[in-house]
């Protein structure tokens, strides 16, 4: 069993694949409000269990069978190797007179970080990632320097996990200090103004001091704010805030720029609200310090307590505040609090009836520099920050800003751009002349990439309720429109988070040496229209996303520049729980599919690692609604076979792929495994056999995690062996 039902010309069916059997003990049977459900792979959770390394095992030597058969993935490593073999520069950033960005010369497994001081002065090496671990799988996952340029406090994490472990450098002599913070997760560090030291979040020490971090699958609970002095033991690091009551808050500290203040956001989940309380450090008697020896927590005062709204500190000047939020206003806006009124809120940018606004950044004293969203396309403009009003446009093509670097006291900023044509531009934008002078500070150029080959279009697709949907169509120029090219449909919808256009060199692979089309779709659940948009795909709404992202795969049909056959479809996380939930509900649309690191058991996510918080995004099966939304689209409680309930009897699943890592402490590898065990047995295992002809594998990686932190090399093996197994699929063959 192996290939398309009807493989195109030129491509080779697989033998008849034979799946490792896995145990189902039908005895675990779950009572939801009065439904029970069976959950046979439970034994799965397990990560520890010798029967669950042997079915990893099994499986991956299976994949590895079916990649060997793969030949165009060979051509695919070679070739993207190549494209990605270019040097890579991003945006600076100013501390105490010193600059500083990172760079990789085109193979380097991570960027490196350098520090020069000044834009014309020879840079030096900083910090290299890459000398942290001899196999590249340390990497480098936060970083902030002090106020005053002298020390570089970095978080590294291994293997791809989300736990951190701090670490400072002297920036003067690149000296190490002794400084080891463990157990940090989902943190930023924030030094205050000086220089003494900085704030961090953590969880408490697990009690398995033997733990392999990033494989555990235990709940985390009981986030705490510390205060850490440069120097000194972790033992003796501060409590600042936690929070008993409420065991599954998150917190982050964020020092404002006049170094008087810090804000402790507070965050229940992944929705875009959090609560907001403030600390005046300038009016601590004896400091953060004064608090070593206290049972106290620091004297946060609450300013937003409730979870209604996001609010993002843009300045201050004094007690007086600027936010970004969307509080009352679903496409945001910028509003203005003084802490001794703090009942008074006044607009300073109301939200505009049509883009959203993205970001907002504190520049040249009285400016602001902010990103509107317009159409998935962004808009740069520079506002007056007391008023809000417009005072210059910048510009800037079709695309993304990606970075903005630059603080109230430079009067220059750092301006990073890409689109699906620029591989990266950094503008240097200076704000001291009466009309802003945006130069190209620098530019990446990939070597044989020609954007006169590529054109962009972007269409608006009607979704099954009418709504329209935006769509990114990127191809060669004058492709026929007969449903004969292989295409890639993309998509996320979901978290707020927007897709807009970005250069990525493996896609660029497969448009000009596969001859690919590929689709990116802005579907319902993003950021991309601002709050609404991503409402109108949450909780018991979540059907939408996969009926835009359906809609949008029938418009690449329906238009001609692709078949059912020939379509792929992709997503990761979130994206991962899009794509196979839609081979679930429209198996006869597509002709493979990639699902990433994906959200697959929607009635348990929230007992594994973090996964509590997404429930304020799908809802959580403890409650008898949201348990009737999930099972109705849950991945791994919807795998039906399709010649039983279509009229086409020939119908199956396609050709599936799914994806995931041994160290995602994030969507723990239980979600695909549970899936792909399902898939396996109902479709190829048990009764009806012969009829699923199309392979499921699953690509297992090692000593990676959810997909932050992973070496260049990694990156490039995952994508050949992916991309190699679609081409085989649809018996694509290379084009040089």
């Amino acid at each position: 069993m192996g290939s398309l039902a009807t493989p195109s010309p030129g491509s080779t069916p697989f033998p008849p694949l034979c799946y490792p059997p896995a145990r189902r003990d039908e005895s675990v049977v779950d009572d939801y409000h009065g439904v029970l459900v069976p959950d046979p792979y439970r034994w799965l959770e397990d990560p520890e269990s010798e029967e669950t390394k042997e079915f990893v095992s099994k499986q991956a030597a299976l994949t590895d069978a079916v990649l060997a058969e793969c030949n165009e993935r060979y051509n695919l490593r070679r070739q993207i190797t190549s494209l990605c073999d270019h040097p890579r520069f991003y945006p600076p950033f100013k501390r105490g007179g010193k600059y500083f960005y990172f760079h990789n010369t085109g193979l380097q497994a991570h960027n490196i970080l350098y520090v020069q001081n000044g834009l014309c002065e020879e840079a030096e090496v900083l910090l290299d990632p890459n000398s942290l671990s001899e196999d590249a799988t340390v990497a480098l996952s936060r970083y902030a320097v002090s106020e005053d340029g002298k020390y570089l406090a970095y978080g590294i994490s291994s293997c791809g996990s989300d736990w951190v472990t701090i670490k400072v450098l002297r920036v003067e002599d690149k000296k190490p200090e002794p400084d080891t913070l463990s157990w940090v997760k989902f943190s930023h560090i924030c030094w205050t103004y000086d220089g003494k030291g900085f704030f961090y979040s953590r969880y408490p020490a697990p009690k398995d001091s033997d733990l392999d971090a990033g494989t555990e699958t235990d709940s985390y609970l009981n986030h705490e704010l510390y205060y850490h002095f440069l120097g000194t033991d972790q033992s003796l690091d501060i409590l600042c805030w936690r929070d008993h009551d409420h065991p599954k808050h998150l917190f982050t500290a964020e020092v404002t720029e006049d170094g008087k203040n810090v804000l402790l956001s507070v965050e229940e989940g992944s929705a875009s609200a959090n609560r907001l309380y403030y600390c005046e450090l300038s009016k601590l008697h004896n400091g953060i310090e004064g608090f070593r020896r206290s049972e106290e927590l620091l004297p946060f005062v609450k300013l937003v307590d409730n979870f209604e709204a996001q609010y993002v500190l843009v300045s201050n000047e004094g007690a007086e505040f600027t936010f970004l939020t969307n509080k009352g206003a679903p496409r945001y806006k910028l509003v203005r609090v003084n802490l001794k009124e703090p009942e008074t809120w006044t607009d300073v940018l109301p939200e505009d009836p049509k883009d959203v606004l993205e970001s907002a950044r504190a520049i040249n004293g009285n400016q602001v520099l902010v990103c509107y969203i317009s159409d998935v396309k962004y808009i740069l403009q520079v506002r007056d920050l007391k008023t809000g009003q417009l005072l210059h446009n910048l510009p800037i093509d079709i695309g993304t800003v990606t970075w903005i670097t630059g603080r109230r006291r430079d009067s220059e900023a750092f301006i990073g751009f890409t689109s699906f044509l620029t591989p990266g531009i950094t503008y240097r934008c200076n704000l001291s002349t009466e009309v802003p002078e945006m130069k190209v500070f620098r530019e990446i150029t990939v070597p044989g990439f020609d954007r006169r080959d590529v054109e962009v279009k972007q269409v608006f697709v009607s979704s099954k309720d009418g709504t329209k949907v935006p769509m990114f169509i990127v191809s060669k120029k004058n492709i026929s429109l007969d449903g004969s090219n292989p295409a890639l449909l993309y998509g996320y919808g979901g978290f707020n988070v927007s897709l807009t256009p970005s250069f990525n060199v493996i896609r660029t692979v497969l448009i000009r040496n596969l001859g690919f089309v590929f689709g990116l779709a802005n579907i319902r659940g993003g950021g991309e229209y601002g709050e609404e948009w991503h409402e109108a795909a949450k909780g018991p709404k979540k059907q939408n996303c996969f009926d835009d992202f359906i809609a949008s795969a029938e418009f690449l049909v329906s238009a001609g520049y692709t078949s059912p056959e020939r379509l792929c479809i992709e997503g990761g996380s979130n994206g991962g729980l899009l794509v196979a939930a839609c081979i679930n509900q429209r198996p006869d649309l597509f002709g493979c599919a990639l699902a990433h690191v994906g959200v697959m058991d929607m009635l348990r996510f929230h007992k594994f690692t973090i996964g509590h918080v997404w429930a304020s995004e799908f809802g959580c099966s403890d409650k008898e609604e949201d348990f009737r939304s999930l099972i109705r689209y849950s991945p791994l409680h919807n795998v039906r076979r399709p010649w039983e309930k279509l009229a086409d009897q020939c119908c199956q699943y396609p050709p599936t792929m799914l994806l995931t890592a041994d160290h995602d402490d994030r969507v723990v590898p239980l979600h695909s495994l549970k899936l792909l065990a399902t898939m396996q047995y109902v479709l190829c295992t048990s009764g009806d056999k012969g009829k699923q002809t199309n392979p499921i594998i699953a690509r297992i990686d090692r000593k990676s995690g959810h997909g932050a932190g992973r070496s260049t090399q990694k990156k490039i093996d995952e994508a050949s062996d992916c991309y190699g197994f679609v081409a085989k699929m649809f018996g694509a063959t290379w084009i040089d």
